[in-house]
């Protein structure tokens, strides 16, 4: 099948290159020409792992190609996915001026029937205003079909290649039978398709991330709960984690939740509630707790030192809003050393991936370390932000010797307490007994 992928970033290129990974002729469509051109030499610009093995396969295979040209792509494509960004305005709302604006190169290019996917994230009705945007533009008939994303970045490539499910959204036989077929090589041993229309399948990304999002900031409650009656928050999550009915998953409490998907889906599905007048409290407060949790770290560490923090110096494990990605959209690490700075302390960090990106958002307002262990040297204290694999079975006793005041802010509850504080530390976690 002949593909277009218009936008090259996580969901794109993630999405180009594993559908040319079963045969596909993939093109990769991007306004930026530095870019492609980069793409072309097989230099990926994000940090994802196995992307860039599977894009230079494409590349080696002749499978995978990457243009400016959005006319051609079109012309020569039977299936064009949407896959550009969906950032929130001001109000919370999804800004679609990017979907719209290549819709309308869409319709322009159009000669003969075309299946239009959107792939971004996009509020209910954006396929009809995807649709009339071509209409202006073209006689030539098509549909548009809503094929929402469920990638973890970090994990992206496995998810496309073995997806827990599909969500097709159509309102009529060929756009299900077209996408069926697409997809039907990552289904080799079950089918996990789901059918529905178009815009049960908008709303279908949205409630999924705002349950997984309510899920942490219920827990991020209980764990604030547990500070103040003396109980463990990781005891109480293995005791309700084992039920069923709940399940393990996004059970852990931490400095709250950041990246591209969850606090932009859940103003997105506010902003849709009340432009239909329905009130949802739940996410309502789901928002305003995670917020809450992304400040509270810093007030832990001021609450230890009793606001005296001018002069102080804080090593920062962890920078990206998760593990295995480079990804600092909305991080709490923002909101933790933003609030140092601003209490006159000084900050020296590392993240395994991200100390490009973070260069780019602090400046040299921070010093930036080679390795983790750089950062401690000369440091106070250590303020683990982000729950990298290099960063859970560290050298206690060097930190000991190292840290100054000898104390560490688990900002995710990756440690011991009393393991840690074996080495004579301090050990500072969110709804821990120690």
């Amino acid at each position: 099948m002949h593909v277009a992928v218009v936008g090259t970033g996580y969901v794109g290129l993630v999405a180009g290159a594993c559908f040319a990974s079963t045969g596909n002729h993939v093109i990769c469509v991007d306004i930026d020409e530095d870019k492609i051109n980069r793409l072309k030499d097989g230099e990926i610009p994000i940090y994802e792992p196995g992307l860039e093995d599977l894009v230079q396969e494409g590349i080696d295979k002749e499978r995978l190609h990457f243009t400016t040209d959005i006319d051609d792509a079109v012309k020569s494509s039977d299936v064009i996915f949407i896959a550009v960004g969906t950032p929130p305005n001001e109000d919370g709302s999804a800004d679609l001026k990017h979907v719209l604006t290549v819709a309308e190169s869409i319709g322009k290019a159009m000669t003969e029937f075309k299946i239009i996917v959107d792939k971004s994230t996009v509020p209910v009705g954006t396929a009809g205003l995807v649709s009339d945007a071509i209409r202006k533009h073209t006689d030539s008939d098509f549909t548009v079909v809503s094929n929402p994303e469920f990638l973890k970045e970090g994990d992206a490539v496995n998810d496309f290649l073995k997806p827990e499910r599909v969500i097709i959204g159509a309102d009529n036989d060929i756009g299900h039978e077209v996408l069926n077929r697409l997809y039907r090589p990552f289904m080799m041993k079950n089918n996990r398709i789901i059918h529905m229309d178009v815009v049960s399948a908008e709303l279908t990304k949205y409630t999924a991330n705002s349950f997984l999002a309510t899920r942490i900031s219920f827990m991020n409650e209980i764990a604030r709960l547990c500070e103040k009656v003396g109980a463990d928050i990781d005891m109480v999550r293995q005791g309700i984690g084992s039920d069923s009915r709940i399940g393990s998953a996004f059970l852990y409490a931490g400095a709250g939740y950041g990246g591209s998907c969850f606090p932009k889906d859940v103003k997105a599905i506010l902003r849709t509630a009340k432009q239909y007048d329905v009130d949802l409290e739940i996410i309502e407060a789901t928002e305003r707790v995670n917020e809450e949790q992304k400040k509270l770290m810093f007030s832990k560490i001021s609450k230890h030192y009793e606001g005296k923090l001018q002069g102080k110096t804080f090593a920062i494990w962890g920078l990206s809003f998760k593990p295995r990605t480079d990804d600092m959209r909305e991080a709490p690490a923002i909101v933790i050393i933003n609030s140092l700075l601003a209490a006159g302390a000084n900050v020296k960090a590392f993240d395994p991936e991200a100390m490009t990106v973070a260069r780019d958002v602090f400046g040299d307002s921070i010093t930036f370390c080679e390795s983790e262990y750089d950062t401690v040297e000369g440091a106070d204290a250590l303020v683990l932000v982000t729950e990298w694999n290099d960063f859970r079975t560290p050298d206690h006793g060097l930190l000991s010797r190292k840290l100054a005041d000898k104390v560490v802010f688990d900002g995710r509850n990756i440690w011991d307490p009393k393991y840690v504080q074996s080495f004579g530390l301090t050990y500072v976690g969110i709804g821990r007994k120690v």
